[in-house]
């Protein structure tokens, strides 16, 4: 394997329009990257849960109108 081989295949920490040798940062950083990881797929994750619950509370409604159409509203 060559050098070029090897170091295509380093992972590269894109931040703040710099790139950066992920293997060759302090390991404080390397923390510091690995808690963004782990920030970044919390989020997507209650981000879909938020579009789960959403489509749950359209359907509800729906089912609501529905069931209201046969009670007359008060005055």
């Amino acid at each position: 394997m060559t050098d070029q081989s090897t170091r295509s295949q380093d992972p590269i920490l894109n931040f703040e329009g710099k790139r950066y040798d992920l293997n060759q940062l302090p390991d404080e950083a390397k923390e510091l990257v690995r808690g963004m990881q782990v920030a970044d797929a919390q989020l997507r994750m209650h981000e879909d849960t938020l579009k789960v619950l959403a489509v749950g509370r359209q359907t509800i409604a729906m089912q609501l109108k529905e069931k209201l159409k046969s009670v007359s509203p008060i005055q």
